[in-house]
């Protein structure tokens, strides 16, 4: 049971996670992440959630659905707080717009390739 619980909270966490990540990239970027990624994990999330419902109580998969979100919250809140006081703002939107540049290079070449 406890088990079963901790793997509906890791994939709460992990497709939240990855459709709280489209809100960091420019719109250009955050489109092709929106078409290509998010829509999975709005599936992947979707999936967790019946899962929970199907095995447990309403009410403990309401609860798990909260403490993933909180998690996923205060972890970019956090790592937000990390990266400003480590790097310069400079070099931190040059490293955005490297991994923008690279996530639309990457759709591309899997589109067409």
């Amino acid at each position: 049971m406890i088990l079963k619980y901790a793997s509906f909270l890791i994939g709460i966490i992990w497709s939240y996670s990855i459709i709280k990540t489209q809100s960091v990239f420019s719109k250009k970027a955050g489109l092709i992440f929106k078409v290509f990624i998010s829509k999975v994990s709005w599936l992947t999330l979707i999936a967790a959630c019946y899962f929970g419902y199907k095995n447990f109580s309403i009410q403990y998969t309401i609860i798990g659905i909260i403490v993933g979100i909180i998690i996923v919250h205060l972890g970019f809140y956090f790592l937000k707080k990390f990266l400003t006081s480590k790097f310069s703002e400079e070099k931190l939107q040059l490293t955005k717009s490297f991994f923008e540049y690279t996530l639309i290079a990457w759709v591309i070449y899997y589109v067409f390739f």
